[in-house]
């Protein structure tokens, strides 16, 4: 069986974002020894072209091999003109709202999103499944949820995207790895209890 990962950054409070979405207060936690952890643990989860622009082009997947993303993290991608931001795996992007990929390698998911996630997950061998951003759908697919790795920042937000958008329901996880930076951000790595 193949987990699902949600892997995301947040600030203190648990906020992935502003209140419309938006990380970018987070970026400038991403120095040269965060990088390096990145690029070395989880090299994937930087999109095609922003490994294309770092040199890390050859770099194995370490992880990942599939990544399923929400329409607002895909339309970032879009709106720089990349159909295609994570062309190293395979790319599925949950989406009600559009109905045809404009690219021949990301499928949309336009229902029955934890059918095709259990389908996922049930594949024998490969790698694992990154969940890449979105409130909504990792709250819709928070019962899926088999890992949480937390980037969390040196920074409160006070309000914005919580890290998930569903309503109350408890789910308890292990506390696994934990890593610190000089700059303040901390990795923590979580296994649901099942």
């Amino acid at each position: 069986m193949r987990k699902l990962t949600y892997f995301i950054a947040c600030s203190i409070d648990g906020f992935i974002g502003d209140p419309s979405g938006d990380a970018a207060m987070m970026y400038p936690f991403v120095d040269e020894e965060f990088f390096d952890f990145l690029k070395t643990d989880y090299p994937e989860t930087m999109s095609t072209h922003g490994r294309r622009a770092t040199g890390m082009d050859d770099l194995a997947n370490q992880k990942y091999d599939t990544i399923i993303q929400g329409r607002a993290s895909y339309d970032i991608a879009l709106e720089l003109g990349v159909t295609s931001p994570f062309a190293h795996m395979r790319e599925y992007v949950a989406s009600r709202s559009l109905n045809e990929s404009p690219d021949p390698h990301v499928e949309i998911i336009s229902d029955d999103l934890v059918g095709k996630v259990r389908e996922l997950k049930a594949e024998e061998g490969g790698l694992g499944i990154y969940l890449c951003g979105g409130s909504r759908l990792a709250g819709e697919l928070i019962d899926e949820i088999d890992e949480l790795v937390i980037k969390t920042y040196p920074i409160v937000l006070g309000s914005g995207m919580p890290m998930f958008g569903s309503g109350f329901a408890v789910g308890e996880f292990t506390l696994g790895e934990t890593r610190t930076f000089k700059n303040g951000a901390v990795v923590r790595t979580y296994s649901r209890k099942r």
